[in-house]
């Protein structure tokens, strides 16, 4: 990474900002044995310390809240082929009513609308309708019947480009947290695939409470940026949804003198959205808005945390958003310093890899 522009309050952020070496044999292309043995960098203090996942209730205070993305991955790739017999590879990004989806298509020529493309060998056809998407850029597809039992029937694990197998029934079971509920996600929140059924009796235990938001994490997630600055770069927009009891659970953390912790930058997202869009509408109590709705946050250096207090992490892509995200959260130099460490103490990156807890080092939002 490059130096820091901590110390210049108001500097303009660039990409090269957040670029790292990373050795590609870091990537991890398989999980941990067990999801709660991986590794854990606590990056909450000053200095980093190495520990082992199942210990982050010990690192948690009683009174504290626990929130987590109950989003369930689906089977989104397909593959098929067009009327005229070229290949067609699908990422179902988003499931619409009346059986419809907007989904990523890639084909040697697009497919126009008013055709079809035949997936899985046949087992069922789609209409291609249109463009469609925030902006244009996703094919408008017809399936013909739910869209979710026809995926979960025919598609595929849709693993990140950056995991090279074909996927499997390990990938089945382990790119899935235990939180999953909702279907809809196309990409895994990745911080909660080290919890398993023991870190959540010690959370219990701990006398940490626990809450839901729903964000059904798009490929966006995914999405190189292509601007130096920062200031030119579009987000990508997700779904998501915070519910009344989770607002009330907030509230009643802050009464008790507890921490909000996020399991995971999709968690935060949905909180900041929430609570940025709650401060829009006048609210000044720097709660999330109870409700679901379409987001387009984009976090960096500078921007002002309302909810989350601690943050569990995994470690993300050179020149990416996340990256951005856990910057603005930690501080630039620290997280650019904890991922040195990762580094030489060959942490595993990306989804499949080790996880990071991290404390928010900016002045909070005055309450």
């Amino acid at each position: 990474m490059s130096v820091s522009p901590d110390a210049r309050p108001g500097a303009a952020w660039t990409l090269s900002d957040f670029d790292f070496e990373l050795p590609p044999e870091l990537i991890a292309q398989h999980p941990a044995a067990e999801r709660s043995a991986s590794r854990l960098l606590d990056g909450s203090g000053d200095l980093p310390v190495d520990r082992v996942f199942r210990v982050l209730p010990g690192l948690l205070q009683p009174g504290d809240l626990l929130i987590s993305n109950d989003t369930r991955v689906i089977k989104a790739r397909l593959h098929g082929e067009k009327a005229t017999g070229g290949a067609v590879e699908a990422l179902i990004e988003r499931v619409l009513p009346d059986h419809e989806v907007l989904a990523h298509v890639r084909a040697s020529k697009s497919p126009k609308p008013g055709t079809t493309v035949r997936f899985a060998h046949g087992a069922f056809e789609a209409e291609v309708l249109g463009r469609g998407g925030p902006d244009g850029g996703l094919f408008h597809l017809r399936f013909p019947a739910d869209p979710f039992a026809l995926l979960e029937a025919h598609g595929h694990v849709p693993l990140p480009p950056y995991i090279t197998h074909e996927d499997g029934a390990e990938d089945v079971q382990r790119y899935q947290t235990v939180f999953a509920a909702r279907p809809g996600a196309v990409a895994a929140p990745t911080a909660s695939l080290h919890f398993d059924d023991a870190v959540l009796a010690a959370l219990d235990e701990r006398g940490v409470q626990r809450a839901t938001v729903t964000l059904h994490v798009g490929a966006g997630t995914f999405q190189p940026v292509r601007t130096e600055s920062l200031a030119e770069h579009k987000m990508h927009s997700e779904w998501y949804e915070v519910p009344a009891a989770t607002r009330e659970a907030i509230a009643a953390c802050r009464a008790r003198g507890g921490r909000v912790v996020s399991a995971g930058t999709t968690t935060l997202r949905a909180l900041e959205s929430a609570a940025a869009w709650a401060a829009e509408q006048g609210a000044s109590d720097d709660l999330p808005a109870i409700g679901a709705r379409d987001t387009a946050l984009f976090i960096t250096p500078g921007f002002r945390f309302r909810v989350v207090d601690r943050l569990v992490t995994n470690f993300h892509l050179p020149r990416s958003t996340l990256l951005m995200l856990v910057s603005a959260f930690a501080g630039h130099a620290h997280v650019r310093a904890l991922y040195r460490h990762a580094i030489e103490s060959r942490y595993r990156f990306f989804s499949y890899g080790d996880a990071m807890l991290l404390a928010r080092t900016e002045a909070p939002v005055p309450r």
